[in-house]
């Protein structure tokens, strides 16, 4: 994670609302999916959030993300609500797909794939 102290404190304080948000879901924005924040990011200024999710149970990811990106003004109220005594600021919010976890299971593979032979002692 990069930036300032500011930018981290106030990543960590977006991410963890915005889990308690998604946990508690009353508004039926994810459907029967789950939604884990894996990362956000804050550009210098504080006033846009990048949050990279990962998602279990969705058989579509494009979709959830897209349901996410049309409910995006709700889950910022929400968000606003849950922040308003800690922040000034309440951030745009940019949702991204968390690729860390295909990318390892895609490496994973390659290694369980490779064919290395045997060396031969002499």
């Amino acid at each position: 994670m990069s930036g300032t102290v500011r930018q981290q404190k106030y990543s960590k304080l977006i991410q963890k609302e915005l889990s308690d948000i998604f946990t508690s879901d009353k508004r039926g924005i994810l459907g029967n999916s789950f939604v884990t924040i894996m990362e956000v990011r804050m550009s210098p200024d504080l006033s846009v959030a990048k949050v990279y999710v990962s998602m279990t149970l969705a058989k579509d990811k494009a979709v959830v993300l897209d349901k996410l990106n049309t409910r995006k003004s709700e889950i910022r109220k929400a968000l606003g609500n849950k922040i308003r005594n800690q922040a000034r600021i309440v951030p745009q919010l940019v949702f991204y797909i968390d690729e860390v976890e295909q990318s390892a299971e895609r490496i994973e593979d390659l290694i369980k794939n490779l064919n290395i032979p045997k060396e031969e002692k002499d």
